[in-house]
């Protein structure tokens, strides 16, 4: 239905209407404005939800349980997910919200030319009416004034008093008004016949064209309408796809969740390798009393600690039994704290087994680099060799030999750590039948065990702690048996002097055959560390032990350097 056949007279009414489409259209593109900001808030708020729980420590800290890695495959599902929001937020900006706006402009310029298009023609059929209405006003006038002067006429001609000139000049004035009543109405005919041809023109061709114009224009406002309605649907509808796929990353890491793996972790992560605390032996105070038969007393001694004959069996130490049954039962209290030690000695032995495994196998990929950079070198060098225009073989001499000696040091890193697992790994298959026989022969000094991994009941004597700086690991008992020491220490001739040393850290000789020691002390060296890692000093008093390597710093004699 034409608006210009049906709507010819309602230009004012079509003019607020096709306003009100702009207005209406303007109105859903600060709809999508503000949808579009929920979804970038929404997105944004994810991604600082996601950045909060994200893990802040280093890979190596993390913990490896199946339930901690699901909930971080799902805070990376939901950051994908955040992203697939903003994705969103574009497409509404960009397809709809852009296109409404550029729109909304075009359509304000096109609405302007027509209706001002429609005012021309409209005032023009104003001035075309004015102008007949002039004339015809005009043609009214003159027609009034000839009959007044037709009146006047036919009274003097009729009055016998008047004089023949009087009646001759009322003749002329009728005449001239006749005349002229007669030009007006021809100029008013004239007039009206042009504005009824302009009005015809106007209503039949300048007013439908118009009208069309504004209709086509109010039409495609509306078709651009629905088309933006279905951007907006489809801006959302194309993510649903990588939605979904986030979702089902989600669903695969909740049934990635495994609790058996979880518990074997556990496992894996504080496992120590001691063994269990044995009983407590059975401490036998009564044996030194005198009992008779005739007594009537009951000796409250066990049979399994009598022997046959009824003698009472070698009493132990009990403050000894005590100290070594104390060193196993930190796990039923409170752990007591160590400091982090190159050796890994101040952990349990399985956690320092895998400890020495991690650190080897990364000096070996280390190792492994550096081979590779050597062998690259000396491929170069030889290439320069035989080819001197490409370069000189001797400036790569330096960065060889520093590849060469760094290679050194990671084969004496990886030796000294594999030495350390080799120790730890004995000492491991061997741990219950040592324990056992340090239980029976006391090899042990009283209140502490062997340095392996055991802890002992009183901090202070587990790790000498210096007043200014942190001591390092003290190696193991130099000798598992103190009467090795007493032989040695009762020869005749005293060894002779290969060098001196000086403390670093203080240390207080708990171990039979060990040197106390005060920070700064000079002592004298008497022979080199076998690779056990002691010492054997002697101070200027006379007393002679064996202390720490790693305590002391060494300065031995040129003179007695192979002694």
């Amino acid at each position: 239905m034409s608006w210009g056949t049906e709507l010819w007279d309602q230009f004012d009414n079509l003019d607020k209407h096709t306003q009100w489409g702009i207005d209406f259209l303007e109105r859903y593109a600060k709809f999508v404005k503000e949808r579009l900001e929920v979804e970038q808030n929404y997105a944004k708020q994810l991604r600082s939800l996601v950045k909060k729980y994200c893990p802040k420590r280093s890979k190596d800290e993390e913990p490896r349980f199946t339930s901690c890695l699901s909930f971080y495959s799902i805070l990376n599902e939901l950051n994908d997910y955040a992203g697939q929001r903003e994705v969103v937020a574009e497409e509404m900006a960009h397809k709809v919200y852009g296109e409404l706006m550029r729109y909304s402009q075009d359509l304000k310029t096109e609405r302007k030319h027509h209706l001002q298009e429609g005012r021309k023609a409209q005032q023009y059929l104003d001035h075309c009416w004015k102008q007949m209405d002039n004339s015809k006003r005009k043609f009214e006038r003159e027609c009034r004034e000839a009959e007044k002067s037709q009146i006047s006429y036919d009274k003097l001609d009729n009055d016998i008093n008047a004089t023949k000139s009087e009646v001759e000049k009322a003749k002329a004035q009728f005449y001239l008004r006749t005349h002229m009543a007669d030009e007006s109405k021809n100029e008013y005919a004239a007039q009206l016949q042009n504005f009824n041809a302009e009005q015809w023109k106007h209503f039949n061709n300048a007013i439908p064209h118009i009208f069309k114009n504004l209709q086509d224009m109010d039409e495609r406002r509306t078709v651009k309408l629905g088309e933006t309605y279905r951007s907006f649907a489809e801006s959302e509808r194309r993510v649903i796809p990588i939605i979904s796929k986030c979702l089902e990353g989600m669903v695969s890491a909740a049934k990635a969740v495994d609790e058996r793996r979880d518990s074997t972790i556990v496992v894996e992560s504080f496992k120590s390798g001691f063994e269990p605390p044995g009983d407590f032996p059975f401490e036998d105070f009564s044996q030194n009393l005198s009992r008779t038969g005739s007594d009537g007393t009951i000796s409250s001694t066990p049979k399994g600690e009598r022997d046959k004959d009824g003698a009472p069996g070698p009493r132990s130490d009990p403050k000894h039994q005590m100290s070594k049954t104390k060193n196993k039962l930190w796990l039923f209290g409170k752990k007591p704290k160590a400091p982090s030690l190159e050796d890994f000695s101040h952990l349990p032995p399985e956690q320092r087994r895998k400890r020495l495994q991690q650190r080897i196998d990364e000096l070996s990929k280390e190792l492994q680099k550096e081979m590779d950079q050597r062998d690259a070198l000396n491929k170069m060098k030889d290439v320069y060799e035989k080819n001197p225009q490409m370069g000189d073989p001797i400036s790569l001499q330096p960065k060889i030999s520093e590849t060469i000696c760094n290679m050194e040091k990671l084969r004496s890193e990886i030796h000294k750590n594999e030495t350390w697992l080799s120790e730890v790994e004995g000492k491991q298959s061997s741990r219950g039948d040592r324990r056992h026989s340090a239980d029976n022969h006391h090899h042990t000094p009283q209140g502490r065990e062997s340095p392996e991994g055991s802890y002992t009941d009183d901090t202070s004597q587990e790790h000498h702690t210096p007043h200014h700086r942190t001591s390092p690991p003290q190696p193991g008992n130099p000798n598992p048996d103190p009467h090795e020491f007493d032989d040695e220490f009762d020869d005749d001739d005293p060894l002779p002097v290969i060098g001196h040393c000086k403390a670093l850290y203080s240390f207080d000789g708990q171990n039979e055959g060990t040197l106390v020691m005060a920070e700064d002390e000079v002592l004298y060296i008497i022979e080199e560390d076998k690779g056990d890692g002691w010492t054997r000093a002697r101070k200027q008093s006379g007393e002679e032990g064996y202390v720490p390597t790693s305590y002391v710093e060494i300065t031995m004699e040129k003179n007695s350097k192979g002694s």
